[in-house]
């Protein structure tokens, strides 16, 4: 009995040696915890890394973008550029359509009184026609376009409206005085574009300046 005993206290022993318990399986899990804890900064660098290559590339694809959008404005710009100068220069080249859509008639006017003549030879009926035509052509331009022929023939001279091409005296005069008309002045809404030539009568002696007050304060009796 004492040999069972003692078996019993020996199997015992084997199984649960002295000291070692459960102590072993706890402390191989706190050493796998404390080897696997310093690869989570590793983790965390290469989740970084991946971050900022996608932010690389997503600010090369705004870039991109912007490079693209500046190009499209630029060509669009230039478009805008071109199709104003070609607009400046239609409206300058063509300013005077409708002006010279109002002359084509004329024109025709002046071709039908040509051919009219030619077979006609009547030299009358010729210038009666140029005279419509005349007329015409100058009622038009004044009454649509402003443009107005004016007379200077006997008016008072205006250096403003006349050029003298000749000059002459007269002692019935006592200011210049317009004596002949050679070519009309014309006047565009009020603003003259072309000076009449003309010529000129000029007082044959004229007054000295101040003559007529001088006279008057030497009649005058001293007081």
């Amino acid at each position: 009995m004492s040999k069972h005993s003692s078996h019993g206290k020996n199997h015992n022993q084997g199984d649960h040696p002295a000291g070692e318990n459960t102590k072993p399986e706890h402390e191989e899990q706190q050493t796998g915890t404390a080897e696997a804890s310093p690869q989570q900064p590793e983790k965390t660098g290469e989740t970084g890394a991946v971050s900022a290559d996608d932010r690389i590339a997503e600010l090369e694809a705004e870039l991109a973008d912007s490079k693209d959008q500046y190009l499209r404005k630029a060509a669009e710009f230039e478009n805008f550029r071109k199709r104003m100068t070609r607009e400046k220069q239609d409206a300058i080249d063509y300013a005077n359509q409708s002006l010279l859509l109002d002359l084509i008639p004329i024109i025709d006017d002046f071709e039908r009184a040509i051919k009219s003549s030619a077979t006609s030879k009547d030299f009358d009926s010729f210038y009666e026609g140029v005279t419509m035509i005349e007329k015409r052509l100058i009622s038009q331009l004044e009454n649509k376009w402003g443009l107005v022929r004016f007379e200077s023939q006997s008016q008072p001279f205006d250096p403003e409206k006349h050029e003298a091409i000749m000059m002459d005296k007269s002692p019935d005069i006592d200011e210049p005085v317009v004596e002949e008309d050679f070519l009309k002045g014309y006047t565009l809404k009020g603003r003259v574009i072309r000076s009449a030539k003309v010529k000129v009568l000029m007082p044959e002696n004229p007054k000295p300046a101040g003559s007529s007050e001088s006279n008057d304060s030497g009649d005058a009796p001293k007081g």
